[in-house]
């Protein structure tokens, strides 16, 4: 799977260079720069319209693990080539932030390719979140076009990942596409507000729509030098129709809620490639029979531990595929063949929705949570006839029985 984007590119390279999508939502243009990588679009991204008058369409990433379902291999084949597009050279300690909800295992699958590049180097990984964990220091931010705006960067707690955060001259910022990039900006700046030694901020996405000049204007805003790269780049126009304005709001913030979420996978900082317990993916892997298909299935903002659990399997020999549930509203067309809705498991009352999944599809389902098991989790695994498995840490995952 290393060679995944040359043959990929390969079997598209007669593709337009422009194309016109008409949406339920309005007309969408995208254009395709000559320099683009070697992903060619129709392999990156499909296209699909969403219930949000904000922004009412989507690029739906088939290779991402979060709308579309994609095997492991081919998602860590991304990772380690986003990974090589960073400069050699960055000045350490580099701060990793993966950004919420859709980026943050594309994030730490970039992080810890990088780590496997270059060992030995101080590196952190962080990723925003849409929850209190805690009660420490954070940052507050909002990402506008959103359907659920505002998100949180933790602090580490640690006193070493602390150190580490405080002396960071590098920040790598990770996300699915760049649109405008003012999320970006504004991250890198009240990061620096806190770590005032950042000298270099490189922006990794896999696709980058922003446009030369777009791009330009936008890596003049740090305050610092910044690099960029992307599995592909061009240009979009959306001529926007009629537009959805009454959908239910994807974001109830209470800050004295407890959702569930973990401390343990990224949102308070690790420095390290994450693992799974010893014998989890063999004692799975031999309840699979020949022929059978595997659905991992990432909740929300818990979505790396499901990718390396699918790629553990799919090492073993299992035919697998991941992604992950989402809060964001997509309507049932184009790229979007299904749509499944259940009850939030972390509890905030918003609807969550799994896209492209329809029950009886796969002969086992494996749903990945870090929330302790919900009515909402139950009726997940009802609906798709699916197995919970509660990741407490690292080195602790129990199954939840179900039936």
């Amino acid at each position: 799977m290393e060679r995944l984007a040359e043959t990929l590119a390969v079997a598209f390279a007669g593709q337009a260079t422009e194309r016109v999508v008409d949406l339920p939502t309005g007309k969408l243009t995208v254009t395709v720069t000559a320099h683009a990588g070697a992903y060619p679009l129709d392999a990156l991204v499909g296209f699909a319209a969403r219930a949000n008058a904000k922004r009412g369409f989507l690029f739906v990433s088939k290779v991402l693990g979060k709308h579309w379902p994609v095997r492991p291999s081919a998602m860590r084949a991304l990772h380690q080539s986003l990974a090589r597009g960073l400069p050699l050279a960055l000045p350490g300690p580099v701060l990793f932030i993966a950004m919420a909800e859709t980026a943050v295992g594309l994030g730490q699958g970039v992080f810890e390719a990088w780590l496997e590049q270059d060992v030995g180097r101080e590196a952190l990984f962080l990723h925003t979140t849409r929850y209190r964990v805690g009660d420490g220091p954070l940052i507050e931010f909002e990402e506008a076009h959103s359907h659920a705006p505002r998100q949180f960067l933790h602090m580490p707690q640690d006193a070493a990942l602390a150190e580490k955060f405080a002396q960071a001259r590098s920040i790598v910022l990770v996300d699915d596409e760049a649109s405008t990039g003012n999320t970006f900006v504004n991250l890198a700046a009240a990061c620096r507000a806190v770590a005032p030694a950042i000298e270099h901020v490189h922006l990794v996405t896999i696709t980058n729509f922003m446009g030369e000049a777009g791009t330009a204007k936008l890596l003049g805003r740090f305050g610092v030098p910044v690099t960029h790269s992307a599995a592909l780049e061009g240009a979009y126009t959306f001529e926007a129709g009629q537009l959805d304005s009454g959908a239910a709001p994807a974001q109830r913030y209470d800050a004295s809620a407890d959702r569930g979420a973990s401390a343990g996978f990224g949102r308070l900082a690790v420095d390290h490639a994450l693992a799974l317990p010893p014998g989890l993916a063999a004692g799975l892997v031999h309840q699979v029979q020949p022929g059978q298909r595997v659905l991992v299935l990432g909740t929300g903002e818990f979505m790396h531990p499901a990718y390396l659990l699918g790629r553990a399997l799919e090492d073993q020999g299992a035919d697998v595929v991941v992604q992950s549930t989402t809060r964001s509203p997509i309507l049932v067309w184009g790229a979007v063949a299904s749509a499944v809705t259940f009850p939030d498991n972390y509890g905030e009352g918003v609807a969550n929705f799994i896209y492209n999944v329809a029950p009886g599809q796969y002969d086992h389902v494996l749903v990945c949570h870090e929330t302790p098991p919900t009515a909402a989790l139950y009726e997940l695994a009802d609906q798709l006839g699916a197995r919970l498995f509660h990741f407490k840490s690292e080195k602790l995952v129990e199954e939840i029985p179900v039936r």
